[in-house]
């Protein structure tokens, strides 16, 4: 075994090709005979479509074809859920309209076409008829509103409800009770390269190649076999380089089955790309939760409840059902005692465009509503709202710790043994918190006075039910990772080398790793959830073990010693003590298909092994954010001066990678706090369609950020490892909403909703 890889910082693999421009991604992908598709989208959020006239588009040079659902009847299939509610009111999310549509950028046709432009030349020619209706645009005009989908009653797809102890007797033994009215926004995830779709069907036969820029290749795979009616095992899914995910690529889409059925009709390769404006008018977004919520705490600030009532609004279809808010619902009591809750969500559905997960998925808007209320409790009792959340922290000889919830999984939650106290401390003192006060009262007064906002939140990471990892040593000594994960820019290419590298022995750079097809692995839940490394990690350690162990039988077997007394080292196997009778792993792989040592071992043929992780639940990790920011008061800009997070990932495998997953999660966070909405009028039409609108922040937006990691092993999974990927964006806004009220408070702002841009500063001001 290698010493020293699972901690270490080496530079990630993947980049050298990427930073050069080797990388491969999906638009870069060219096929012979390829056609190019564009999609004809509703204009109304919700009407009947009266008629479609195909003749123009059909008329343009080199439309090869222009189809609706008249043609691909197939269509009318739904997409299936990613969470699926069998309990629930069932649902069609069609992947083509026919007689209706319910939400604006609803695909009602295509085009195809030799080339991209005369594909979208093509589809502004479809002729398309509406008769417009009454649309439901919001969670209060979704009440008595027009009905989204056909069948139901109402709007209502569940109401979810989860509570610890009497909430009433929590609320009768308050002495101070705040309450609140809260809202976090619909935001988009925007990764630098939107969607696209490259299908090509099988020559012969009714299979289907498909690439697609995906988070869930096996996720796809089965909802084109299901909707195109063929077997799973005739359709493979690729996922090429992906240009940023963020949960937005995490689910299936209609266009993932649609390109593969045009391309089977026409049976030729097509392929389909949207633009940035098609991205934020469909691609799912998430947040939209509306909370009316308050807090009872006695006079020394200790917690004697929480509550809220809220809204999700789903947009048209319930992709996936309940899952973020009961993320929402289990994250809201944070790394704190809270002796009594309650929390009740409507989840409703509108006519706008469908609601998935962007990372975070339903803990900011926990974070928000938790933070704000500890703030105005805190203010409500003379108490500095950093000994507030002091006073409640969970302390270590109460872990694990038992909160009273169950998780989404089913399985009661139980929050990992660690120490929060001394975590929140070391953030507060790396902030350097009372030197900061300091300066807020030199500033008082100003035009341009700082305020202090603190938020500390704990997260579910590694949701199950499994990952799996096929590890193989090639003959020619070079070692292979299959996994049925993608990836979207964590870095697995040089993680889960490292995994392996350790236990065999070698180097990582003797280790190629390789997922995001379905062929690889024969599932795959996929990169979603804060998962991979806590999920497939074990995964690819326990094959690389078996690995490992059978390449030791097969040297003992050639060396004619113990297999005990085999040591892996430098890609080599070596009898203890004798370095000099040594063999390489390529004549080891090419003897283990002969070996019987290595029949006897069990699996594949040969130095191979396929393993597969099932945790029993979710790993808890605890993290905080500390900033310090300046209001500009004649301007309403507001500037982040200091941002100090810290997190528990656990055993990190690569330290500066999760440094990197944090800075990354850091500045979405900030910009849902300060820039980002996607904005809607009462018609359901986008008004943030394009980056001139809908405003991610720009790198000199981002001050440095101080981050530090904290290392306490999870018993979940063998290697200890908690997640990471979401943990930066959680604690973003509402760590920077209660600063802008921290800095604002003498002039009576009360901050109820992000992002808070300069305009909203001003009317704060003004109200």
């Amino acid at each position: 075994m290698t010493d020293s890889l699972v901690g270490a910082s080496p530079k990630r693999k993947e980049d050298a090709r990427l930073v050069a421009g080797r990388g491969r991604y999906l638009d870069d992908l060219r096929l012979p005979g390829l056609l190019h598709l564009a999609i004809v989208r509703s204009p109304h959020a919700h009407a009947d479509v009266t008629r479609i006239d195909t003749r123009a588009a059909r008329a343009v040079d080199g439309v090869v074809a222009v189809l609706t659902r008249a043609e691909l009847p197939a269509l009318a299939g739904s997409i299936p859920a990613l969470v699926p509610e069998p309990k629930r009111r069932a649902y069609a999310h069609p992947v083509l309209a026919a007689d209706r549509v319910r939400h604006v950028g609803e695909a009602v046709a295509v085009v195809v076409a030799t080339d991209a432009y005369r594909a979208v030349d093509g589809a502004a020619a479809v002729e398309v008829t509406y008769a417009p209706l009454a649309a439901a645009t919001s969670a209060a005009t979704a009440a008595g509103g027009p009905i989204v989908q056909p069948g139901w009653p109402d709007n209502l797809f569940a109401t979810t409800e989860s509570s610890v102890g009497d909430v009433g007797r929590g609320f009768a033994e308050a002495q101070i009770v705040e309450r609140l009215r809260l809202a976090y926004p619909r935001v988009s995830g925007t990764p630098i390269e939107p969607r696209g779709v490259v299908a090509q069907p099988e020559a012969a036969g009714d299979g289907v190649t498909v690439w697609t820029s995906t988070q869930v290749p096996f996720g796809v795979r089965a909802a084109v076999a299901g909707v195109l009616a063929i077997p799973e095992e005739r359709v493979r899914v690729l996922a090429p380089e992906i240009g940023g995910g963020f949960g937005v690529k995490g689910h299936v889409y209609p266009e993932d089955v649609l390109i593969p059925a045009v391309a089977r009709h026409l049976r030729r390769p097509v392929k389909w790309v949207e633009t940035r404006t098609e991205h934020l008018l469909t691609a799912a977004g998430d947040r939209d939760q509306e909370h009316d919520a308050r807090i009872g705490i006695t006079r020394d600030g200790t917690i004697t409840a929480i509550e809220t009532r809220f809204t999700r609004d789903h947009g048209a279809f319930p992709t996936l059902g309940e899952a973020i808010t009961l993320n929402t619902i289990n994250h809201l009591p944070g790394p704190y005692r809270v002796p009594t809750y309650r929390a009740t969500a409507d989840n409703v559905l509108t006519h706008k465009t469908f609601l998935a997960a962007y990372r975070g998925a339903g803990r900011p808007e926990a974070a928000f509503v938790l933070d704000r209320l500890l703030d105005r409790a805190a203010r409500a009792s003379g108490l500095d709202p950093v000994e507030l959340r002091r006073r409640n922290l969970i302390r270590p000889g109460e872990m694990p710790y038992a909160s009273g919830l169950s998780y989404r999984d089913g399985v009661p939650i139980s929050y990992d043994a660690a120490d929060y106290v001394t975590a929140f401390d070391r953030m507060i003192e790396r902030l350097d918190y009372r030197a900061w006060r300091k300066e807020q009262e030199a500033r008082r007064g100003t035009t341009r006075p700082i305020g202090i906002g603190v938020s500390a939140y704990v997260e579910g990471t590694g949701l199950g039910p499994f990952e799996g990892a096929d590890v193989r040593i090639d003959p020619n000594g070079t070692v292979f990772v299959y996994l049925g994960v993608s990836q979207q820019g964590q870095g697995h290419e040089t993680v889960f080398a490292q995994l392996c590298a350790e236990r065999l022995g070698v180097s990582i750079d003797d280790v190629v790793v390789a997922g995001g097809d379905t062929q690889l692995v024969g599932y795959g839940m996929g990169t979603i959830a804060s998962r991979v490394a806590a999920v497939a990690g074990p995964a690819v350690a326990q094959a690389a073990v078996e690995v490992a162990d059978k390449t030791r039988r097969v040297a003992a077997e050639l060396f004619e010693c113990a297999a005990e007394d085999v040591v892996l080292r430098g890609g080599h196997a070596e009898v203890r003590g004798a370095p000099d009778r040594r063999l390489p792993f390529s004549r080891l792989a090419r003897a283990a298909l002969r070996s019987r040592a290595s029949a006897t071992a069990g699996g594949a043929p040969g130095l191979s092994a396929c393993a597969f992780f099932y945790p029993g639940s979710v790993t808890w990790a605890f993290g905080g954010q500390a900033v310090v920011v300046e209001v500009d008061v004649e301007t309403g800009a507001v500037t982040l001066l200091r941002c100090v997070a810290v997190h528990d990932c656990g055993r990190p495998i690569n330290p500066m990678i999760v440094e990197g997953q944090l800075h990354g999660g850091i500045a979405q966070g900030i910009g849902s706090a300060l820039y980002e909405e996607l904005v809607y009028d009462e018609t359901g039409q986008l008004l943030t369609a394009t980056f001139m609108d809908y405003c991610p922040p720009r790198a000199d937006q981002i001050p440095a950020l101080d981050v530090m990691s904290l290392d306490y092993p999870s018993t979940v999974n063998p290697l200890g490892i908690k997640g990471v990927g979401e943990s930066g964006i959680i604690a973003g806004a509402a760590a920077i909403g209660n600063a802008v009220e921290d800095a604002l408070a003498d002039r009576g702002v009360v901050v109820t909703r992000v992002p808070l841009t300069p305009r909203r500063i001003f009317e704060l001001l003004r109200g």
